[in-house]
């Protein structure tokens, strides 16, 4: 006869895992919230003119500064418990964060955790820094931001910036899809130095020669009607 204590034995595991789960969620559901108030704060960068970003950009930082207090909350809790077990708790939340991070830096905020060497975007190792967690863990099993997360944030982020060209122009600033527009290119050609291993992040990645040609499209059709400003230029 089976000796039920193996399945109780069992069933206490399954309860503890619930519970690390439960723990999880519950900070990772406070930082979802924050990050849908960041989101919506960037957001007002498609309607506001470049020159009137400062106070938006202040506001953002506010709340990803708040985000990154609930990042803390979440290390101290993951790094008790297998990273790859949990990972998936608050992958998505932490993406979006760091696209964020990445965006409002890209806007001009951020100015002081960002090296001149990256140019106007945050380096994972900047990132890593500002939210004072590691990168790229390789023999700790314990939290930290992967380099698959990364990239899909940045992916995220050129997607988003592919937005603020053609809002841009509706504002009436004809430099910015130019900025832009060069900038999601270097990227492009960073990315496709990459031999991707995951399938999810090469799908994503192709889809940025997508963003760059919906830019180029916007970019091609200003310097058409001769609105692109002197000095500025829309190739490398």
């Amino acid at each position: 006869m089976i000796d039920r204590a193996i399945f109780e034995d069992l069933q206490t595991k399954i309860d503890e895992e619930s519970a690390v789960r439960d723990e999880l969620h519950e900070i990772v559901q406070t930082l979802a919230r924050k990050g849908r108030s960041t989101q919506a704060i960037l957001a007002r960068a498609h309607s506001t003119p470049s020159d009137q970003l400062k106070p938006v950009l202040d506001e953002a930082t506010k709340e990803i500064l708040a985000q990154k207090e609930q990042v803390s909350n979440l290390k101290a809790v993951a790094d008790k418990h297998p990273f790859y077990k949990y990972n998936g708790c608050w992958t998505r939340e932490l993406q979006n964060l760091v696209t964020s991070i990445e965006l409002c830096a890209w806007l001009g905020g951020l100015g002081e955790y960002k090296s001149s060497s990256a140019g106007p975007f945050m380096t994972i190792e900047e990132v890593g820094t500002f939210l004072d967690i590691p990168v790229n863990l390789k023999e700790q099993d314990a939290f930290h931001l992967t380099i698959e997360e990364y990239l899909l944030s940045l992916i995220s982020m050129v997607e988003e910036l592919s937005r603020l060209a053609v809002n841009s122009v509706t504002l009436g600033d004809y430099e910015r899809p130019v900025q832009i527009g060069n900038f999601i290119k270097d990227l492009f050609s960073g990315f496709q130095l990459l031999n991707l291993k995951n399938d999810i992040l090469r799908k994503r990645s192709d889809g940025i020669k997508y963003s760059v040609k919906k830019v180029e499209d916007v970019v091609y059709d200003l310097s058409l009607r001769n609105l692109i400003p002197k000095g500025t230029t829309g190739s490398d």
